[in-house]
C-alpha cells in the first residue's frame, strides 16, 4: 500500500519535478498539494503568481490543493503556528510524509524536519543533491516549461525578471547565482508539465519592486528587493 503524502507546492520548477517523481514510483499517494498565500493580495507567497493562476494549476493536476492563507505580513512564529494547525488534521486523516523541491541547504532541510517530527510527520526530498544543471536538463527533456515571476535584486537586475527560464536565461546568469535559484535568487511559475491535462495561458503583465524585512532562521533582520512580473490569467 502506498503511503499518504502532502506535496508542498509553490507552483515553481523545483516543487513542479519533485512531483513528477514522486508520481512515477509507487511509494508515495499524493493526497493533496500545500501552498501558502498572501491573503491580502490573493497571490502566492513570495512568489506573486495569482491565486486564479495556482488553482489552474492544481485543476490541471487533479489534486486537491490546500491554501494556506497569511497574513502579508506575519512573523515566523505566527508562520509556524498556522502551519501546525494546518498539518494536525492531515496527520490524523493518516498522511505522515511532507514532500518538498529542496535541493542542497542543509539548515533549510534540518528545520523543515525538526518542524515536521513536531507534528508527527516525515519530510520526502527526491532532488536532494542532485546538480542543478542536471536537473534543468531533465525539467526541459520532459517537456516543462517555466517562466520567472520574482527575482531577489540583492542577486539579479529587473531584466531577468520575466523571462522563460531555458538554456539561454541559464548562460546569462552570474557566476554566483544558482541555475536552479536555490539560494532564493530567483523563483518561476510552471506551465506547461507532462502531467497536466492543458498548458495553462496567460498574458505577461507589469514588473514592480517590493522591498521586504524579515528575520532568517536565525533570527537576523535582513531586507530585499525583489522584482514581480504579473501573469494574467487568459479567459
Amino acid at each position: 500500500m502506498r503511503k499518504k503524502a502532502l506535496m508542498n507546492w509553490s507552483g515553481g520548477k523545483d516543487s513542479a519535478l519533485s512531483l513528477h517523481h514522486i508520481l512515477q514510483n509507487n511509494e508515495y499517494k499524493v493526497e493533496h498539494l500545500l501552498t501558502s498565500l498572501n491573503d491580502s493580495f490573493k497571490r502566492v507567497s513570495m512568489h506573486g503568481v495569482r491565486e486564479e493562476l495556482l488553482d489552474q494549476q492544481a485543476e490541471n493536476i487533479g489534486i486537491n490543493l490546500i491554501k494556506l492563507r497569511l497574513a502579508e505580513t506575519v512573523s515566523m512564529e505566527e508562520y509556524q503556528e498556522k502551519m501546525a494547525e494546518t498539518m494536525k488534521p492531515l496527520v490524523n486523516s493518516g498522511i505522515k510524509h511532507s514532500i518538498f523541491g529542496d535541493i542542497f541547504l542543509e539548515d533549510l532541510r534540518q528545520h523543515r524536519e525538526e518542524r515536521l517530527q513536531q507534528v508527527g510527520m516525515e519530510g520526502v526530498f527526491p532532488l536532494w543533491k542532485q546538480p542543478s544543471l542536471v536537473l534543468l536538463d531533465e525539467f526541459w527533456d520532459l517537456g516543462f516549461k517555466t517562466i520567472v515571476v520574482a527575482v531577489n535584486g540583492n542577486n539579479l537586475d529587473k531584466s531577468f525578471c520575466g523571462r522563460i527560464l531555458d538554456r539561454d536565461f541559464v548562460k546569462d546568469l552570474p557566476k554566483t547565482v544558482d541555475p536552479c535559484g536555490e539560494n532564493g535568487e530567483f523563483h518561476t511559475f510552471v506551465f506547461e508539465a507532462p502531467y497536466f491535462k492543458n498548458s495553462i495561458k496567460f498574458d505577461i503583465g507589469e514588473t514592480v519592486d517590493k522591498t521586504y524585512n524579515f528575520k532568517n532562521l536565525d533570527g537576523d533582520d535582513l531586507s530585499s528587493t525583489y522584482f514581480f512580473t504579473d501573469l494574467i490569467a487568459k479567459a
